[in-house]
């Protein structure tokens, strides 16, 4: 079940018959199967840079047929043909790629530190690792996962090059996790969150320029709608969050539909841990 399904439901509620609604990260198809079943006839258009998660879309959104168009593309680089009526953005990783050791996402197995939702594009996080002069590295750890320890962690990342796959000495994801974890004081190695979260955080931020581009589909994603129009966002952290909630507040296209941020029942977090730190904002185009 995708994150926070009822009051993404909800937000799109009132959807006119016929209506066309972009769901800009597709991902699974999960929270576009659950509009498309609540609304019969519903158009969608969903948006992905990831081949894999297209193909998985692409499988469980077949029963609705003609009614989804799927398009490779990230979505800060898409315009639509014509004005929508909704649109949708979970900027979550999904689990699959979670789930998946060879993307490099998750240090929980190990796997080549590669984090790139297009894995035919742009650099991997260990030749991000490699390229980076010590400070410039440290700077992007504490801008992107708030570490705290950030210039500690990126002197013994830089003591442990190479990491890229070629020459590879360093290790995997599981040894940068534990070298992150190496940097920490042994009691603060306990907690909930994993020592390597935020590192791990910073380097996906990076290497798909998670940021760039979600300022740039909040700039353009008001442009898509037509007046009474829906756009909702689910985040996962501060500094996505911010930037959202800034948008919402200075862009006189938009009006706000959530004062603040919808979160996850305590049912929901119970039964799926991810939901914890989502956050879904709703805005109506003027």
């Amino acid at each position: 079940m995708p994150v926070l399904a009822d009051p993404v439901l909800a937000a799109f509620s009132g959807l006119p018959a016929g209506a066309t609604v972009i769901d800009a990260t597709v991902g699974g198809g999960g929270h576009s199967a659950l509009l498309l079943e609540a609304h019969p006839d519903l158009q969608l258009i969903g948006l992905d840079q990831d081949p894999t998660a297209l193909a998985a879309a692409a499988t469980r959104l077949a029963p609705f047929g003609e009614r989804v168009r799927l398009i490779a593309t990230n979505f800060a680089a898409f315009a639509p043909a014509a004005p929508v009526h909704g649109v949708l953005a979970d900027l979550g990783v999904s689990s699959p790629q979670l789930d998946v050791a060879e993307r490099g996402f998750s240090f929980r197995a190990d796997g080549p530190i590669d984090m790139r939702m297009n894995t035919s594009a742009g650099e991997s996080a260990a030749e991000l690792l490699d390229r980076l002069e010590e400070k410039a590295l440290a700077d992007l750890i504490y801008a992107y996962g708030e570490e705290r320890l950030s210039r500690r962690i990126a002197r013994r990342i830089v003591e442990q090059r190479p990491w890229s796959p070629a020459d590879r000495t360093g290790g995997g994801t599981s040894a940068l996790a534990y070298l992150v974890a190496g940097c920490y004081p042994p009691a603060a190695r306990r907690g909930r969150l994993h020592p390597a979260t935020r590192t791990f955080q910073a380097l996906r931020i990076a290497v798909n320029d998670e940021l760039g581009a979600l300022e740039r589909f909040l700039q353009q994603a008001p442009q898509w709608l037509l007046p009474g129009g829906v756009l909702a966002v689910i985040s996962f952290h501060s500094l996505e969050d911010r930037r959202v909630k800034t948008a919402f507040l200075g862009d006189e296209r938009l009006e706000r539909r959530t004062r603040k941020p919808l979160t996850a029942t305590e049912a929901e977090q119970e039964a799926n841990p991810r939901s914890r730190s989502a956050k879904l904002r709703v805005a109506a185009r003027r």
